[in-house]
């Protein structure tokens, strides 16, 4: 199913103003009309073939639009200025005062933060549960909830949600299922499993050169439109506005998506085979060992693989940092936050992306402070840095062989 979505991708034709192979940049903050009864039906919500003002949209987040439309499945999508820009506008556009929405557990610290701190200005609750738990999940919703919010595969725990499962289940009580796609791009297609909304943050995998921040809503016409309302759009009321040098970049890196997505996973999977046969902790959905690899099995599209990400529990945080900064010494990737970078890039998440989740939370759903995140990078010689990390391990006491860990 996504081998479509990836050749849809790259047929979409763009061409610049002058003929050029990528479209022309839109350079402008501000647009002219040539009458103004068609100034004043744009404000009035007819927006199509128009531009306004480029915090309401540009060609330029147009043609970036059209290239996610296209990748997820969707109708159409909104493009932001960051992937919290695009979390927070679908919230709040969903929700209004006094509601309540049910999301995952495990999610990324900042959209966390957000949900259980920021919401409680306006009342909204949130109940935050085991997405794999069916049962917890319908027992959570209750008349006032207006979604169900999850990641496709989470951060940075990596489980895996059943969307085909949520998404009945939201469609038993009439409310959206929203799915972060950020950590699963090609290799899951939320809409075509029955998501409503999909959610990325740009910034990582789709755009995959660490350059710039950026998210993007999928979704329908109608959704995405309500969005961009002069009068009650939460996008272009919060202002959440991509730069268009910003989104044409984005668009340029979109067409190698499909190779960096099957190298990404090709070697996630590889380290994770090997770290496991040596006795670590580790984590990966593409091992039969993880909890939701017939899950994900069943929903992803094969062609590129379980993912980039992995993790390793190293048992303490003394030992976590002391390893992150040797692979960094040994250049085999960076003490990083963020993901999808050509290099491999590790952070301890407690400490970290997950620091905003209060720390007896983060023990009750398994999230150790020994745990180290791995956005697998896209090394050629992918056995040369396997020998050398577990090298490492054995220099610092984590592997005393190849067989035992300490």
């Amino acid at each position: 199913m996504n081998y479509k979505a990836s050749n849809k991708l790259q047929d979409l034709q763009y061409f610049g103003e002058y003929g050029g192979v990528n479209p022309s940049i839109s350079d402008s903050s501000t647009y002219t009309f040539l009458s103004a009864k068609t100034m004043f039906d744009t404000f009035e919500g007819n927006t199509e073939g128009c531009y306004l003002y480029s915090r309401h949209s540009s060609p330029s987040n147009l043609y970036l639009g059209e290239a996610l439309a296209a990748l997820e499945g969707t109708e159409t999508a909104n493009v932001t200025a960051s992937g919290m820009g695009a979390i927070t506008a679908v919230i709040l556009q969903l929700c209004d005062a006094n509601d309540h929405l049910v999301s995952s557990r495990t999610i990324y610290g900042g959209t966390y933060a957000f949900m259980k701190n920021f919401l409680k200005r306006f009342n909204i609750g949130t109940s935050f549960v085991d997405i794999t738990n069916l049962t917890a999940v319908e027992k959570a919703i209750t008349p006032k909830t207006k979604m169900i919010y999850c990641e496709g595969v989470s951060n940075p725990l990596l489980e895996v949600a059943d969307i085909k499962a949520l998404s009945k289940l939201a469609k038993k009580f009439g409310i959206p299922l929203v799915v972060d796609n950020t950590f699963s791009p090609l290799t899951i297609a939320p809409g075509k499993l029955g998501a409503d909304i999909i959610i990325h943050s740009l910034t990582k995998f789709i755009n995959g050169t660490s350059d710039c921040v950026a998210g993007a809503v999928c979704g329908t016409k109608d959704f995405c439109l309500a969005l961009k309302d002069v009068n009650n759009g939460a996008g272009m009321l919060l202002g959440s506005t991509l730069d268009s040098l910003r989104a044409a970049s984005i668009l340029k890196n979109m067409r190698t998506l499909h190779i960096r997505m099957k190298k990404h996973g090709e070697n996630a999977l590889y380290l994770a085979e090997n770290f496991q046969k040596d006795g670590l902790r580790v984590v990966y959905p593409g091992l039969k060992s993880h909890p939701g690899h017939r899950v994900l099995k069943d929903q992803m599209n094969p062609e590129y693989g379980y993912g980039g990400l992995m993790t390793l529990d190293v048992g303490s945080l003394d030992r976590a940092n002391a390893l992150m900064e040797m692979l960094q010494d040994k250049k085999l990737g960076y003490l990083a936050v963020s993901l999808g970078f050509y290099k491999t890039l590790f952070s301890a998440p407690g400490t970290s992306t997950s620091s905003e989740i209060l720390i007896e939370e983060q023990k009750a759903m398994g999230l150790g402070d020994g745990l180290i995140r791995f956005s697998i990078g896209l090394d050629n010689d992918i056995h040369r840095t396997y020998c050398t990390m577990k090298d490492c391990m054995v220099q610092l006491g984590i592997l005393v062989s190849s067989t035992t860990v300490v």
